[in-house]
């Protein structure tokens, strides 16, 4: 394998074990157990914003997972323009509080 795609592939295993922490620990936040009502919505929002970006298209591949208000972004976008613009829209959704912006660009030095 080579240098760069396996020090890609170390980033997005450490970036999903850092989320599933992080996940793990907002979940038991003020909304408790079941999340927070709003998370969904946000989610949603968030992803819609996405689906009216056309520099977002496929083949960038972006999860949206939002506990307590925050959203969590993580994936693989193609320059960091995108992954910039990914955040920036999150954060435009309502009732988001912050962005944890996790997704990782192909093909970075």
């Amino acid at each position: 394998m080579s240098r760069p795609v396996s020090a890609l592939r170390s980033a997005w295993v450490g970036s999903g074990a850092l989320l599933a922490a992080l996940g793990g620990c907002a979940t038991f936040g003020h909304c408790g157990l079941a999340g927070c009502p709003e998370d969904a919505r946000i989610t949603g929002e968030v992803r819609a914003l996405y689906d009216e970006n056309p520099a977002l298209e496929a083949p960038s591949s972006i999860s949206v997972q939002t506990v307590d208000g925050v959203v969590y972004l993580k994936g693989i976008v193609g320059t960091p323009y995108m992954r910039e613009l990914a955040g920036s829209l999150a954060l435009e959704a309502k009732g988001a509080t912050r962005v944890a912006n996790l997704i990782a660009v192909e093909n970075s030095k």
